[in-house]
């Protein structure tokens, strides 16, 4: 009867992790999973509090083959200068993981502790400095959320998948992707930016030349991480070479270049509260983009003009929530916006388009000043003088339809002396049935 194969000859693949280096992993193999941990929290010049620890280890039967599987899967996921390296985050660490477990040369999954009094080796799954560490204490994070503005949301995965998958593939193949208000990395006080993650899960798939995110970390720089950017290609991913005073900023320096001379498509969520200023650079650039703004952006004084030059145009969907700096849940009404081209809009049907006579009575009126205004997407076919509608009838596509915007700015129509929720003022066009 055959033997067991020694503990010598068993072969491993692991994935480990420096404390000091939340967005990273390294993806290796060995012989001796003890051996390897104690190597790498004894390397000389380490610092005393650069701790590595193991995320996954497992057995297998050829840690040569699986190893290069694991680089031939995620070449785009790996550092460059250090091919060993991988860039991390929860979601990224679990496909990892998946991956081996899912090879046919996987033997189990190892879990290891140790005793040893200078050193607690456990299975963890993810890593991250401590605020002693980052040099920032528990009052002075208080003191900086404070200072946080209450509309700042982050947009869940989801609600990225469901819009960006309405849009062919071809759009996004051998582009340059900048998302330049979104952090690549995760801790247990942050979320790696929705937008950053579904591209680089995507990355092969959707065939991009190359992704970029960089994210805002000045004045409220909670954690002390710094600016930081993430460039992404097919040869592997590194850090953004970024000057002294970098903030991170859309409208940095830095962010303008990569955004005039690198950039094909701007896919974020900029901060409502700089929405404005945001839009202004973005359209200003010419780039093709996907971003998430209020919902009444369409009918608000500041982003009327674009609509009306047909310089922007709503997306497919609605954002109904958002994650707040605590990943707590809240409502909000955001929407997408783009200029990229949108065929057949679903919600067109939902444009009741009818003789005036047909509308009924409860959805038409008109103000102090006699123009008509219309709701429940009501619009009046047959109706030559200006109109107000409601922003839903323009994010259905009203101005796809043969209709225009006729005012630069809100209107705010006065209904018995009280001025109601504002709209914006079109008409048909000429010559249009």
């Amino acid at each position: 009867m055959a033997e067991d194969k020694s503990e010598s000859e068993k072969q491993y693949i692991y994935i480990v992790q420096s404390s000091l280096e939340p967005s990273k992993c390294k993806i290796g193999k060995t012989n001796d999973l003890e051996r390897r941990l104690k190597e790498y929290n004894n390397m000389t010049g380490k610092s005393k509090e650069n701790i590595y620890q193991y995320l996954f280890t497992c057995e297998v039967k050829d840690m040569t083959l699986v190893e290069n599987a694991i680089s031939k899967a995620f070449s785009d996921l790996r550092e460059e200068k250090s091919k060993e390296i991988y860039f991390y985050n929860p979601t990224l660490f679990m496909r990892y993981a998946k991956f081996i477990k899912s090879h046919k040369l996987f033997v189990k999954e190892i879990f290891i502790k140790t005793d040893d009094k200078k050193q607690i080796i456990q299975i963890v799954r993810k890593t991250t400095p401590s605020l002693e560490e980052r040099g920032v204490s528990k009052i002075e994070i208080l003191h900086k959320a404070k200072r946080i503005d209450n509309d700042e949301f982050y947009t869940r995965y989801e609600d990225v998948e469901k819009e960006l998958s309405m849009y062919p593939k071809r759009i996004w193949n051998n582009k340059v992707v900048f998302c330049n208000c979104d952090d690549a990395v995760d801790d247990d006080k942050r979320n790696t930016s929705a937008f950053a993650l579904y591209f680089m899960l995507n990355f092969k798939e959707l065939g991009l030349k190359k992704l970029i995110c960089t994210h805002y970390a000045g004045k409220v720089d909670l954690f002390n991480q710094g600016p930081k950017g993430y460039i992404f290609t097919t040869n592997g991913f590194r850090e953004v070479d970024y000057p002294d005073g970098y903030s991170g900023s859309f409208d940095d320096p830095l962010s303008l270049k990569i955004l005039r001379e690198e950039a094909d498509i701007v896919c974020t969520n900029p901060p409502f509260s700089r929405a404005i200023d945001y839009w202004r650079t973005i359209i200003e650039s010419g780039k093709k983009f996907l971003i998430i703004s209020n919902i009444v952006s369409a009918i608000s004084t500041a982003y009327i003009p674009y609509f009306k030059e047909n310089k922007v145009w709503a997306g497919y969907n609605d954002v109904d929530w958002f994650l707040t700096p605590k990943k707590e849940l809240t409502r909000a009404s955001g929407y997408w916006f783009t200029n990229l081209s949108i065929n057949d809009r679903p919600k067109y049907k939902q444009l009741k388009i009818v003789p005036l006579k047909e509308i009924p009575a409860k959805y038409k009126k008109y103000d102090d000043n006699k123009v008509l205004l219309v709701d429940n997407c009501y619009i009046p076919s047959d109706y030559k003088k200006i109109f107000a509608v409601s922003t839903r009838p323009i994010l259905n596509g009203l101005l796809e339809k043969g209709y225009e915007i006729v005012h630069n700015k809100q209107y705010d129509p006065p209904v018995n002396g009280r001025i109601c929720f504002k709209r914006v003022l079109v008409k048909k066009q000429e010559n249009k049935n």
